[in-house]
Protein backbone atom coordinates (compact mmCIF):
# COMPACT_ATOMS: atom_id res chain seq x y z
CA UNK A 1 0.00 0.00 0.00
CA UNK A 2 2.87 2.32 -0.34
CA UNK A 3 0.88 4.13 -3.35
CA UNK A 4 -1.52 5.21 -0.79
CA UNK A 5 0.98 6.42 1.39
CA UNK A 6 2.67 8.26 -1.50
CA UNK A 7 -1.34 9.69 -2.63
CA UNK A 8 -1.64 10.89 0.71
CA UNK A 9 1.03 13.69 -0.29
CA UNK A 10 -1.27 15.21 -2.96
CA UNK A 11 -4.30 15.65 -0.13
CA UNK A 12 -5.20 18.06 2.13
CA UNK A 13 -6.79 17.00 5.14
CA UNK A 14 -9.19 19.75 6.54
CA UNK A 15 -11.11 19.57 9.73
CA UNK A 16 -14.94 21.20 9.72
CA UNK A 17 -15.04 23.14 13.78
CA UNK A 18 -16.41 26.42 13.13
CA UNK A 19 -20.43 25.19 13.89
CA UNK A 20 -22.23 26.67 16.72
CA UNK A 21 -23.56 23.50 17.87
CA UNK A 22 -27.43 24.55 18.89
CA UNK A 23 -28.92 21.52 18.65
CA UNK A 24 -26.25 19.52 21.05
CA UNK A 25 -25.57 22.79 23.67
CA UNK A 26 -28.20 22.32 25.70
CA UNK A 27 -28.17 22.35 29.48
CA UNK A 28 -24.41 24.08 29.62
CA UNK A 29 -22.83 21.81 27.59
CA UNK A 30 -19.93 23.11 25.89
CA UNK A 31 -19.87 23.28 22.07
CA UNK A 32 -19.32 20.27 20.83
CA UNK A 33 -16.06 20.34 19.39
CA UNK A 34 -14.81 21.60 22.97
CA UNK A 35 -15.73 18.44 24.41
CA UNK A 36 -12.56 17.24 26.20
CA UNK A 37 -11.21 14.00 25.40
CA UNK A 38 -8.51 13.65 27.94
CA UNK A 39 -6.91 17.08 28.20
CA UNK A 40 -8.03 18.08 24.33
CA UNK A 41 -10.55 19.64 22.87
CA UNK A 42 -12.44 17.04 20.39
CA UNK A 43 -11.20 18.67 17.04
CA UNK A 44 -7.39 18.65 18.38
CA UNK A 45 -7.47 15.14 19.46
CA UNK A 46 -8.83 14.40 15.85
CA UNK A 47 -5.80 15.97 14.74
CA UNK A 48 -3.20 13.78 16.18
CA UNK A 49 -5.63 10.96 15.03
CA UNK A 50 -6.10 11.89 11.74
CA UNK A 51 -2.08 12.12 11.73
CA UNK A 52 -2.21 8.56 13.10
CA UNK A 53 -3.53 7.75 9.87
CA UNK A 54 -0.45 9.04 7.73
CA UNK A 55 -1.70 12.69 7.08
CA UNK A 56 0.81 15.04 7.55
CA UNK A 57 -1.09 18.31 6.13
CA UNK A 58 -4.06 19.04 8.01
CA UNK A 59 -5.76 21.97 9.15
CA UNK A 60 -9.09 23.31 10.73
CA UNK A 61 -11.91 25.83 10.44
CA UNK A 62 -12.58 27.62 13.86
CA UNK A 63 -14.95 29.80 14.51
CA UNK A 64 -14.30 33.64 13.98
CA UNK A 65 -14.81 33.54 17.88
CA UNK A 66 -12.72 31.11 18.88
CA UNK A 67 -9.79 31.53 16.63
CA UNK A 68 -7.54 32.97 18.73
CA UNK A 69 -8.16 30.67 21.72
CA UNK A 70 -7.61 27.60 19.33
CA UNK A 71 -4.22 28.39 18.82
CA UNK A 72 -2.96 27.66 21.89
CA UNK A 73 -3.59 24.38 20.91
CA UNK A 74 -2.56 24.18 17.31
CA UNK A 75 -0.61 25.60 14.47
CA UNK A 76 -2.73 25.59 11.17
CA UNK A 77 -6.06 26.81 12.67
CA UNK A 78 -8.34 29.32 10.35
CA UNK A 79 -11.57 31.67 10.81
CA UNK A 80 -14.29 29.26 9.18
CA UNK A 81 -17.78 30.86 7.61
CA UNK A 82 -21.17 31.34 9.19
CA UNK A 83 -22.03 28.09 7.11
CA UNK A 84 -20.64 24.88 5.93
CA UNK A 85 -20.17 25.70 2.64
CA UNK A 86 -18.22 29.30 3.52
CA UNK A 87 -16.42 27.04 6.11
CA UNK A 88 -15.27 25.15 3.07
CA UNK A 89 -15.02 27.73 0.90
CA UNK A 90 -12.58 29.71 3.21
CA UNK A 91 -10.53 26.51 3.53
CA UNK A 92 -10.15 25.88 0.00
CA UNK A 93 -8.17 28.99 -0.37
CA UNK A 94 -5.74 27.63 1.76
CA UNK A 95 -5.37 24.21 -0.08
CA UNK A 96 -2.35 23.95 -2.46
CA UNK A 97 -2.63 19.84 -3.21
CA UNK A 98 -4.89 18.33 -6.03
CA UNK A 99 -6.89 16.53 -3.60
CA UNK A 100 -8.76 17.97 -0.43
CA UNK A 101 -10.51 15.76 1.95
CA UNK A 102 -13.17 17.35 4.28
CA UNK A 103 -14.34 15.43 7.69
CA UNK A 104 -16.59 16.67 10.30
CA UNK A 105 -15.53 17.01 13.38
CA UNK A 106 -18.94 15.62 14.76
CA UNK A 107 -18.16 12.61 13.69
CA UNK A 108 -15.62 11.73 16.63
CA UNK A 109 -14.67 7.87 15.35
CA UNK A 110 -13.14 7.97 12.29
CA UNK A 111 -12.33 4.79 10.94
CA UNK A 112 -9.22 4.37 8.81
CA UNK A 113 -10.46 1.74 6.71
CA UNK A 114 -12.99 4.05 5.29
CA UNK A 115 -10.40 6.68 4.59
CA UNK A 116 -8.49 4.05 3.23
CA UNK A 117 -11.18 2.78 0.58
CA UNK A 118 -11.40 6.46 -0.44
CA UNK A 119 -7.61 6.74 -0.90
CA UNK A 120 -7.51 3.78 -3.18
CA UNK A 121 -10.93 4.70 -5.54
CA UNK A 122 -9.07 8.06 -5.90
CA UNK A 123 -6.05 6.56 -6.41
CA UNK A 124 -7.01 4.21 -9.13
CA UNK A 125 -10.06 6.77 -10.62
CA UNK A 126 -8.73 10.08 -11.08
CA UNK A 127 -11.73 10.92 -13.20
CA UNK A 128 -13.63 10.93 -10.09
CA UNK A 129 -14.61 14.59 -8.97
CA UNK A 130 -16.04 13.38 -5.20
CA UNK A 131 -15.91 10.19 -3.39
CA UNK A 132 -18.27 9.85 0.03
CA UNK A 133 -18.99 7.06 2.12
CA UNK A 134 -22.32 6.31 2.11
CA UNK A 135 -24.59 3.70 4.42
CA UNK A 136 -27.84 2.32 3.43
CA UNK A 137 -30.87 3.34 5.81
CA UNK A 138 -31.54 0.37 8.55
CA UNK A 139 -34.72 2.10 9.80
CA UNK A 140 -38.22 2.69 7.99
CA UNK A 141 -39.16 5.97 6.14
CA UNK A 142 -42.28 7.92 6.62
CA UNK A 143 -42.48 11.01 4.42
CA UNK A 144 -45.19 14.13 5.61
CA UNK A 145 -47.62 13.47 2.76
CA UNK A 146 -48.26 9.95 4.84
CA UNK A 147 -45.83 7.73 2.38
CA UNK A 148 -43.46 4.76 3.20
CA UNK A 149 -40.58 5.12 0.81
CA UNK A 150 -38.61 1.96 0.27
CA UNK A 151 -35.46 2.24 2.74
CA UNK A 152 -33.85 0.38 -0.06
CA UNK A 153 -33.55 3.29 -2.54
CA UNK A 154 -32.09 5.71 0.35
CA UNK A 155 -28.83 6.34 1.37
CA UNK A 156 -26.87 8.11 4.35
CA UNK A 157 -24.12 10.10 3.88
CA UNK A 158 -20.92 10.46 5.55
CA UNK A 159 -17.61 12.25 5.79
CA UNK A 160 -14.30 12.26 5.11
CA UNK A 161 -15.07 12.75 1.29
CA UNK A 162 -12.29 13.20 -0.82
CA UNK A 163 -12.54 15.65 -3.24
CA UNK A 164 -11.14 17.58 -6.27
CA UNK A 165 -9.67 21.24 -4.90
CA UNK A 166 -10.62 22.72 -7.67
CA UNK A 167 -13.92 21.51 -9.00
CA UNK A 168 -14.74 21.90 -5.38
CA UNK A 169 -14.50 25.43 -5.23
CA UNK A 170 -16.08 25.76 -8.38
CA UNK A 171 -18.75 23.71 -7.58
CA UNK A 172 -19.65 25.24 -3.71
CA UNK A 173 -19.70 28.50 -4.91
CA UNK A 174 -22.90 27.71 -7.18
CA UNK A 175 -24.89 28.21 -3.70
CA UNK A 176 -25.09 26.58 0.16
CA UNK A 177 -25.33 23.41 0.05
CA UNK A 178 -25.06 20.07 3.17
CA UNK A 179 -21.87 18.40 1.64
CA UNK A 180 -19.42 18.15 -0.83
CA UNK A 181 -21.01 15.21 -2.39
CA UNK A 182 -24.30 17.33 -2.85
CA UNK A 183 -22.10 20.16 -4.54
CA UNK A 184 -20.48 18.18 -6.72
CA UNK A 185 -23.63 16.22 -8.22
CA UNK A 186 -25.46 19.60 -8.55
CA UNK A 187 -22.36 21.12 -10.85
CA UNK A 188 -22.71 18.26 -12.83
CA UNK A 189 -19.32 16.69 -12.18
CA UNK A 190 -18.89 12.96 -11.35
CA UNK A 191 -19.66 10.99 -7.64
CA UNK A 192 -18.80 7.55 -6.20
CA UNK A 193 -18.87 6.37 -3.10
CA UNK A 194 -17.40 3.52 -0.86
CA UNK A 195 -18.93 1.94 2.16
CA UNK A 196 -19.29 3.80 5.06
CA UNK A 197 -19.36 2.66 8.78
CA UNK A 198 -21.80 2.73 11.45
CA UNK A 199 -19.03 3.76 13.41
CA UNK A 200 -18.64 7.20 11.89
CA UNK A 201 -21.68 8.53 14.08
CA UNK A 202 -22.14 11.99 14.30
CA UNK A 203 -22.58 13.87 17.38
CA UNK A 204 -25.66 16.18 17.12
CA UNK A 205 -27.75 15.65 20.55
CA UNK A 206 -26.79 15.17 23.85
CA UNK A 207 -27.82 12.44 23.64
CA UNK A 208 -24.99 10.92 21.21
CA UNK A 209 -22.62 11.23 24.64
CA UNK A 210 -23.75 7.51 25.30
CA UNK A 211 -21.84 6.89 22.23
CA UNK A 212 -18.78 9.09 22.65
CA UNK A 213 -18.26 7.72 26.22
CA UNK A 214 -18.03 4.26 24.71
CA UNK A 215 -15.74 5.12 22.04
CA UNK A 216 -13.64 8.02 23.66
CA UNK A 217 -11.39 8.44 27.12
CA UNK A 218 -13.36 11.11 29.29
CA UNK A 219 -12.41 14.27 30.08
CA UNK A 220 -9.26 14.85 32.63
CA UNK A 221 -10.27 15.46 36.34
CA UNK A 222 -7.34 18.61 36.16
CA UNK A 223 -8.29 21.91 38.16
CA UNK A 224 -7.35 25.46 36.75
CA UNK A 225 -6.99 28.43 38.66
CA UNK A 226 -6.48 32.33 37.41
CA UNK A 227 -6.19 35.13 39.05
CA UNK A 228 -7.17 38.51 38.23
CA UNK A 229 -6.61 42.16 39.75
CA UNK A 230 -8.07 46.09 38.80
CA UNK A 231 -7.94 49.12 39.96
CA UNK A 232 -10.19 52.00 39.58
CA UNK A 233 -9.93 55.83 40.69
CA UNK A 234 -13.17 57.55 41.51
CA UNK A 235 -15.05 59.55 39.22
CA UNK A 236 -17.71 62.67 40.56
CA UNK A 237 -21.01 62.65 39.45
CA UNK A 238 -20.90 58.98 37.83
CA UNK A 239 -22.90 56.39 38.70
CA UNK A 240 -20.86 53.42 40.72
CA UNK A 241 -21.30 50.10 39.99
CA UNK A 242 -19.49 46.91 41.71
CA UNK A 243 -19.86 43.59 40.75
CA UNK A 244 -22.62 44.28 39.05
CA UNK A 245 -24.51 46.16 42.18
CA UNK A 246 -25.68 50.03 41.69
CA UNK A 247 -23.87 51.33 45.35
CA UNK A 248 -25.14 54.09 46.77
CA UNK A 249 -22.14 57.03 46.50
CA UNK A 250 -21.88 60.56 44.86
CA UNK A 251 -19.28 58.97 42.30
CA UNK A 252 -18.66 56.37 39.96
CA UNK A 253 -15.22 54.44 38.80
CA UNK A 254 -12.95 56.45 35.89
CA UNK A 255 -13.12 54.05 33.08
CA UNK A 256 -13.95 53.55 29.34
CA UNK A 257 -16.46 51.00 30.48
CA UNK A 258 -19.00 51.48 33.35
CA UNK A 259 -15.66 50.65 35.14
CA UNK A 260 -16.81 47.81 37.75
CA UNK A 261 -13.42 46.87 38.98
CA UNK A 262 -14.76 43.75 40.53
CA UNK A 263 -16.49 42.44 37.14
CA UNK A 264 -12.69 42.98 35.51
CA UNK A 265 -10.73 41.52 38.16
CA UNK A 266 -13.54 38.25 37.93
CA UNK A 267 -13.07 38.22 33.80
CA UNK A 268 -9.14 38.43 33.97
CA UNK A 269 -9.33 35.55 36.51
CA UNK A 270 -11.60 33.49 34.11
CA UNK A 271 -9.57 34.37 31.37
CA UNK A 272 -6.41 33.50 33.50
CA UNK A 273 -7.78 30.23 34.37
CA UNK A 274 -8.02 29.10 30.89
CA UNK A 275 -5.37 30.96 28.90
CA UNK A 276 -7.42 33.04 27.25
CA UNK A 277 -5.11 36.50 27.60
CA UNK A 278 -6.72 39.25 29.45
CA UNK A 279 -10.19 41.79 29.34
CA UNK A 280 -7.81 44.32 27.94
CA UNK A 281 -7.41 42.18 24.61
CA UNK A 282 -11.17 41.32 24.57
CA UNK A 283 -12.31 44.61 25.19
CA UNK A 284 -10.09 47.61 24.46
CA UNK A 285 -10.95 50.38 25.82
CA UNK A 286 -9.89 52.56 22.55
CA UNK A 287 -12.52 50.73 20.94
CA UNK A 288 -15.69 53.08 20.93
CA UNK A 289 -18.28 49.73 21.34
CA UNK A 290 -17.60 49.65 24.66
CA UNK A 291 -17.69 52.80 25.59
CA UNK A 292 -19.75 53.16 28.99
CA UNK A 293 -20.05 49.62 28.31
CA UNK A 294 -22.00 47.50 30.97
CA UNK A 295 -19.25 44.88 32.29
CA UNK A 296 -22.21 42.28 33.44
CA UNK A 297 -22.77 42.11 29.53
CA UNK A 298 -19.30 41.23 29.03
CA UNK A 299 -19.06 38.94 32.08
CA UNK A 300 -21.84 36.77 30.40
CA UNK A 301 -19.50 36.93 27.58
CA UNK A 302 -17.03 35.56 28.77
CA UNK A 303 -18.86 33.02 31.13
CA UNK A 304 -20.77 31.62 27.59
CA UNK A 305 -17.37 31.52 26.19
CA UNK A 306 -16.05 29.39 29.46
CA UNK A 307 -18.51 26.93 28.67
CA UNK A 308 -18.49 26.91 25.19
CA UNK A 309 -15.32 26.01 25.10
CA UNK A 310 -15.37 23.01 27.61
CA UNK A 311 -14.79 25.01 31.32
CA UNK A 312 -17.05 25.09 34.22
CA UNK A 313 -16.44 26.86 37.28
CA UNK A 314 -16.27 25.59 40.50
CA UNK A 315 -15.91 28.67 42.75
CA UNK A 316 -14.90 32.51 42.56
CA UNK A 317 -13.06 34.16 45.81
CA UNK A 318 -12.95 38.14 45.88
CA UNK A 319 -10.81 40.12 47.68
CA UNK A 320 -12.10 43.83 47.63
CA UNK A 321 -9.83 46.74 48.94
CA UNK A 322 -11.42 49.78 49.69
CA UNK A 323 -11.61 52.27 52.57
CA UNK A 324 -14.81 53.83 50.86
CA UNK A 325 -17.52 53.05 50.16
CA UNK A 326 -18.79 50.46 52.96
CA UNK A 327 -18.83 47.02 51.12
CA UNK A 328 -20.57 45.14 53.49
CA UNK A 329 -24.20 46.41 53.08
CA UNK A 330 -23.79 44.57 49.36
CA UNK A 331 -21.98 41.86 50.16
CA UNK A 332 -24.73 39.55 49.55
CA UNK A 333 -26.57 41.27 46.72
CA UNK A 334 -23.03 41.35 44.66
CA UNK A 335 -22.29 37.32 45.62
CA UNK A 336 -25.95 36.74 44.16
CA UNK A 337 -25.65 39.00 40.97
CA UNK A 338 -22.26 37.22 40.24
CA UNK A 339 -23.62 33.73 40.30
CA UNK A 340 -26.31 34.70 38.24
CA UNK A 341 -24.04 36.01 35.67
CA UNK A 342 -21.52 33.01 35.58
CA UNK A 343 -24.89 30.36 36.36
CA UNK A 344 -23.24 28.62 38.97
CA UNK A 345 -24.47 28.40 42.79
CA UNK A 346 -24.83 30.84 45.42
CA UNK A 347 -22.29 28.91 47.42
CA UNK A 348 -19.60 28.71 44.50
CA UNK A 349 -19.24 32.50 45.15
CA UNK A 350 -17.21 34.24 48.46
CA UNK A 351 -16.58 37.94 48.78
CA UNK A 352 -14.30 39.29 51.21
CA UNK A 353 -13.49 43.00 52.40
CA UNK A 354 -11.01 45.42 53.67
CA UNK A 355 -10.12 48.86 54.32
CA UNK A 356 -6.39 50.18 53.28
CA UNK A 357 -6.42 51.11 56.78
CA UNK A 358 -5.68 54.62 55.81
CA UNK A 359 -2.65 53.71 53.85
CA UNK A 360 -1.67 54.29 50.47
CA UNK A 361 -4.55 55.21 47.37
CA UNK A 362 -7.01 52.99 48.84
CA UNK A 363 -6.88 54.33 52.42
CA UNK A 364 -6.54 57.72 50.98
CA UNK A 365 -10.24 57.36 49.34
CA UNK A 366 -8.54 57.19 45.67
CA UNK A 367 -9.59 54.55 44.06
CA UNK A 368 -10.82 50.75 44.54
CA UNK A 369 -8.91 47.14 44.36
CA UNK A 370 -10.16 43.84 43.46
CA UNK A 371 -8.13 41.17 43.69
CA UNK A 372 -9.82 37.61 42.39
CA UNK A 373 -9.99 33.80 41.97
CA UNK A 374 -11.62 31.72 40.12
CA UNK A 375 -10.92 27.44 40.13
CA UNK A 376 -12.54 25.80 37.03
CA UNK A 377 -12.45 22.34 35.75
CA UNK A 378 -13.69 20.46 32.43
CA UNK A 379 -17.60 19.98 32.05
CA UNK A 380 -18.19 16.29 32.98
CA UNK A 381 -20.14 15.55 29.61
CA UNK A 382 -20.05 12.05 30.11
CA UNK A 383 -22.48 12.90 33.57
CA UNK A 384 -25.06 14.39 31.37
Amino acid sequence: MDYIAQFKKEVTLILLSAGDSVRFSQDKLPKKQWLRIGNLPLWRYLVDVFRGFGFDQIFVMVSRDEYFYAQNFYENVFEGGQSRTQSILNALKLVQTEYVMFHDVARFHPQNDVIQALLEKGYRHRDLACIAPRMRVADTLYCEDGSYPKREDYWMIQTPQLSKASLLHQAMSRGEFSDESSAMSAFGKSVAYVEGSSLLHKLTYSSDLFFVAQTLPLASDETFVGGGVDIHGFEEGKQMVLCGVEIEDPRGFEAHSDGDVGIHSVIDACLGAIGGGDIGEWFPDHDMQYHQADSKILLQKIGKFINDVGYEVINLDLTILAQSPKISPYKQQMREKLASLLKIALHQVNIKATTGEGIGFVGREEGVCVLSHVSLRFKRWNEK
